[in-house]
Formats: structure tokens, sequence, C-alpha cells
């Protein structure tokens, strides 16, 4: 009888610790982080939030994650508090407490995803459903509970810090008032003729960079549409003469790099939205993809999504400072005005001034912060635009795609080459200095 009640107390032993390993597989698979972060960008992209807002919610959650994963791992990351203007000292994590900081991460990045733009809930079935396959597969309860505060610790600081970044104020901000007196200046463009895109985002508590001036872009060519000599009115006729031959390559790398969020469709008297992520959003994608790649661990998969999350950040705010600081006018509206009036580009106009290029910036930015993980040498296939029907392509590295997309906005009829070319090169010095400025990794 001894032996028989002996031998049911090893196999429930067993069994308890077979649980635990499951949860633990389960929970601590980097892919599992990856994946909660595409579900994020699902909800930015249904609520159809331009890429700068959707890059607040991801820089901010993905912050919240990694603090996590510094308490986790001191001796291998560093806190940003004091690194990141205005982010305080965060909380330690209670003795004995039996966390499991995997799960404390997930937990933290939904809660501050959620909260910083959405609605509290939008990621509660998608939390809902973590949680139960983890306590199917033995998640204890005084661990999943333990796993939840220490997240909302975290989570509730970042959020709380969030709320100082100027974003709130920007709401109420004076609207952007167009200047029809000056040819040069950016009017709305069809077909749907929308309102300026967040015209005071400058304004917003940058991360990393003093200010949105630090990398001020220089000035665009003069407006010039009469001399055919002239720097203006040569770029001009390379973005029709282009946008008029394009190959079925050019068409594919236009559509590749599109990243509208929200494009109107327009067929006779028939309207209709359709959605795709944000340049942002694309460029979060890709760091699953590389963390997949490059088989990280999930700390460095956080780490990952964390410090591009900060360089998007950082540059949008640049970008749009010169942006509205220009307010140049764009390549459809000065091609229709003055040589084809039933001209259009390849790719729908963003409703936001033409110079300079926003999806260039982040690009280069992001590629910058990419590159200080995974090194220049990682080449991945980016499956990102599967999902809304537009093929992959592969790169040899993070900046040979950045360099890729230089192109692709001026296929896609929508902004001047060197337009592009400023816009990277500003995005890459804001990368950098991120880069340089951040001791993330001991």
């Amino acid at each position: 009888m001894k032996k028989f009640i002996l031998g049911l107390c090893i196999l429930a032993s067993l069994q308890s610790c077979k649980n635990s390993a499951e949860y633990k597989t389960y929970l601590h698979d980097p892919l599992l982080f990856s994946t909660t972060v595409h579900e994020l960008n699902d909800v930015v992209m249904g609520n159809n939030f331009p890429p700068m807002i959707a890059a607040r919610n991801y820089a901010y959650a993905a912050i919240a994650a990694y603090e996590v994963m510094v308490v986790a791992h001191p001796d291998q990351y560093q806190s940003l508090a004091g690194q990141v203007h205005g982010l305080q000292a965060l909380p330690k994590a209670e003795v004995d407490q039996k966390i499991d900081y995997e799960l404390a991460a997930l937990l933290a990045y939904m809660k501050v995803g959620e909260s910083v733009t959405f609605p509290e809930g939008s990621l509660q079935k998608y939390k809902d459903s973590i949680l139960q396959v983890a306590r199917d597969k033995g998640l204890p309860k005084d661990v999943e509970q333990a796993s939840q505060r220490f997240a909302d610790s975290i989570g509730i600081n970042i959020i709380r810090w969030s709320k100082k970044d100027n974003y709130l104020e920007t709401r109420g901000a004076e609207k952007f008032t167009i200047n029809e007196k000056d040819p040069s200046r950016w009017i709305p463009t069809p077909p749907m003729y929308a309102s300026a895109t967040e015209p005071h985002w400058m304004s917003i508590r940058p991360m990393v960079i003093d200010s949105a001036n630090l990398f001020a872009a220089p000035p665009p060519f003069k407006f010039n549409v009469t001399d055919k000599n002239s720097d203006y009115y040569k770029q001009v006729m390379a973005v029709k003469n282009a946008g008029d031959s394009l190959t079925d390559e050019q068409k594919h790398i236009a559509d590749f790099w599109d990243d509208n969020a929200f494009k109107m469709n327009v067929t006779g008297h028939v309207m209709f939205g359709s959605k795709k992520f944000s340049p942002s959003g694309h460029w979060m994608s890709v760091v699953g993809i590389a963390a997949k790649t490059a088989k990280a661990d999930y700390a460095t998969t956080v780490y990952a999504f964390a410090k591009t999350g900060i360089a998007l950040f950082d540059a949008f705010i640049q970008c749009w400072s010169a942006k509205y600081t220009y307010n140049t006018i764009r390549p459809e509206t000065v091609i229709n005005k003055y040589f084809d009036a039933n001209w259009r580009p390849y790719l729908q106009t963003p409703s936001f001034p033409e110079y300079s290029c926003g999806h260039c910036t982040i690009s280069a930015s992001a590629a910058e912060a990419l590159t200080s993980v995974f090194g220049d040498k990682l080449a991945y296939t980016d499956s990102t635009e599967l999902e809304f029907g537009i093929k992959s392509r592969s790169y040899k590295s993070f900046r040979d795609a950045a360099n890729e997309n230089i192109w692709g906005r001026f296929y896609g009829g929508i902004h001047y080459y060197p337009t592009n070319l400023v816009g990277h090169e500003c995005g890459i010095k804001v990368g950098s200095y991120v880069v340089e400025k951040l001791k993330m990794k001991k």
C-alpha cells in the first residue's frame, strides 16, 4: 500500500513537472510575443490610426514589455528610466514573488498597447485566449496572479508617463490652415480631399532626440513650373514620366511599400475604404520576421521591438517637423494643375505635405535600430504584405530594404526622388542617434 501511494505521489509530481514545462514552453516562445505585436497591429489597423499614432502605441507597449525583461535579466539589460525623456525609475519585483517574466511582459505589452490610445479591453479576448491556453498547459494560479500584478505595476507607470508626451494637448490644437494663395503650398488631394494629418506632431515629446530640429531637413527645391531647366521642373517631369511607364517590378515595389492605412477606392459612384498596416506597422512586422530568422530568444525579441519602436517614434517627430515647416505641394496637384488634369499617381496620395518623405525617414531609422540588434548581414524575406494580397520581397539586410523604399515612394508617384533621399538621410541620423544614446544591452 505504501509503495502504491508513493507511486501515485511520484506520478503526480511528474505530471506537475510536465504541466510546468508545457506552460513555460508555450509562454516563453518568442514567436508568441511577435504574434501579440501582430494582434496590436490588427487593432491599430481596424481603428484607422495614421502611422505616427500607430508608432506611439507600438513604442510605449514595447517599452513596457522591455522593462519587465530588464528585471528578469538585470545582468544583460538596462532600464530606459533616465535615458528616454521623462521616464522615471520603475517598480521592482517583490521578493519571493512567483513571477513568470515572459508572461508578465506579454501582459504589460497588452495593457499599455490598448490603453495608450484605445478603449480599455481592445485586446481582452486575445489576452483571455493566451491565459486559457497557458492554464490548460498547467499555469499555476499564484504564478498568473503574481505575473499580472507585476505587469500592472510596470504598465501603470508607462501609461502615466505616456500621458505627459503632449498627445492629448495636440488633440485640441488649432486646426491647420490651408494656404491657397501660394501655389507651392500643400492642398488636399483626391479622392478624399482629407484635411492635413497631425500637423502638430512635431510638438510631441520625443524619446531620445532633444527636439524635432536636432536633424532638421534642408530646404527643398524652390517651386518653379515655368523654367524647364529648374531642378523643381525636372523632378516634376521625372515623377510624371516614371508614373506613365512603370514596369511590373516597379509596381510591385511601390505596392509593397505603400502601407496606406486607409485607401479610398472609387469606382463610378461607389466609394469604399480598404485597410493595410501603416508604415510603422510594416516595420513592427519586420522586427518579428527578423527575430524569427535570427532565432532570437525571448528577451532579445522584446529588446528589438522596443529599440525599433523608439527609433520609429522619434523619426516621425523629426519628419513631421519638416513637413509642416515647408508645407510643400504634392506632385499630383502640380501635374494636374499645370500639365495634365487627368494624371493620377500609381499610389493614392497621403493627406499631408510632400517634403520630406515620412516612410523613407522612419524606414531608415528602423533599419539602423534593427541593424544594431541583428547586424547588417541578416538576409530575410518580408512576408508582411501577403495577407493583403501582395507577394513577399527578400532583402540582404535592413538597410537594403530601407534603400528600396526610396524608389517605392518615387514609383508610387507621391514623392520626388530628392525628397526621398533627404528623408532617408534624416532617418539614418535619427536611428543612429537612438542607437548611440541608448544603453539598453549591457
